[in-house]
């Protein structure tokens, strides 16, 4: 089949990954669509399940940080565009495990560079390497109605953040150095459909669902800016079509919110959907020691996005949270088997034999 396009997308079995891969392969039929992901805990196949059989997309198990292997996807699949979603990505899990998060983050950035620099070998017209990186690069913001913007100078405090200020670099370098057409995107803490849960909303509405305690840093007091997943997806495809080569695009859902104010809505909205009177969860609550070096305030400012490129937020939170509870209740199998491991199973009995 002659395709108009052979987009790489990185990280795609992941959370927003998944949304931006489903996006692309239904939006446009004429892009073949290769999703690269290494499946580690966060990489569930079964996020696809109802596209994988589409005549435009290919599934490839790869580590970013293969770069052989890396430069022969780009040779056998023609990429002409790369999504470069794939990072370690857990906070807490970077502070335990810092070299991880360089090796992927950094390291996996500039393979995926310098294959595409070696492949595409100085003809840069049609070509984009789009990167998504996070707003915790910028560091932390005090509470005086102040915003992260694209020229916020960089502040990273954890490892995670620090290790994709790292590879935002890298990728900047690229274009400055070489010409090879980059963008970077910053965006706010995802929420929605097919989260690993580990994160805090998917792992709460979880522990409602089967009353166990509700985690909180601190006094909860850390405030965050909250983006549907859906709606990031549908930046990154405007971005990537008709984004300024070399730029910079802040992506969040212009709300902010206090993580236990957060909290109280999750479960009054589960309470409800369960049937359970309200308050009947509020004691689940239970206050921890807040973890290192967290950053207590973070703020974006997704004008620009708007102003340029025509992209705001679909709908606001406390409708993404019903519509994302809702998808949690009614998908419960799809939780327990990702916290039961069986996603690994999956994957096993889809691509062991190809």
């Amino acid at each position: 089949m002659n395709f108009k396009r052979h987009i790489l997308i990185t990280g795609g079995a992941g959370f927003i990954g998944s949304h931006v891969v489903r996006l692309f392969v239904n939006k446009y039929p004429e892009y073949h669509i290769v999703n690269l992901d290494k499946l580690t805990y966060a990489g569930n196949l079964a996020n696809l399940k109802d596209i994988e059989n589409a005549p435009n997309y290919t599934f490839v198990k790869a580590d970013i940080c293969d770069f052989d292997k890396i430069q022969e996807i780009f040779r056998q699949y023609r990429i002409d565009g790369v999504i470069h979603l794939a990072a370690e990505s857990h906070v807490d899990r970077s502070i335990k495990d810092p070299f991880t998060f360089a090796q992927t983050n950094v390291m996996g950035t500039l393979s995926l560079l310098q294959a595409a620099k070696q492949y595409w070998n100085g003809e840069w017209e049609g070509k984009r390497f789009y990167h998504i990186s996070t707003d915790e690069v910028y560091g932390a913001l005090k509470f005086d109605g102040t915003f992260f913007t694209e020229t916020t100078k960089y502040d990273p405090h954890s490892p995670y953040s620090a290790s994709k200020a790292s590879s935002d670099h890298f990728v900047r370098a690229f274009h400055d150095t070489y010409g090879m057409p980059t963008i970077v995107t910053n965006c706010s803490n995802n929420y929605g459909p097919y989260q690993f849960p580990e994160k805090l909303i998917p792992l709460f509405i979880n522990n409602i669902r089967h009353g166990k305690p509700l985690p909180v840093y601190g006094k909860g007091e850390n405030v965050r800016d909250w983006l549907y997943v859906v709606d990031h997806a549908r930046a990154i495809d405007t971005i990537f079509h008709n984004g300024k080569i070399a730029d910079t695009y802040n992506i969040g859902g212009f709300n902010e919110w206090k993580n236990i104010d957060l909290i109280k809505v999750i479960i009054k909205t589960v309470d409800r959907l369960l049937g359970n009177p309200e308050g009947t969860s509020d004691h689940l609550i239970t206050y921890v020691t807040d973890r290192a070096g967290h950053d207590l305030r973070y703020a974006i400012d997704s004008n620009k996005l708007k102003r340029e490129l025509g992209w705001e937020p679909s709908l606001q939170f406390e409708e993404g949270i019903e519509k994302t509870v809702r998808w949690y209740l009614e998908n419960q199998e799809w939780m327990d088997n990702i916290t039961s491991g069986e996603y690994e199973k999956y994957y096993e009995s889809m691509y062991k034999d190809r």
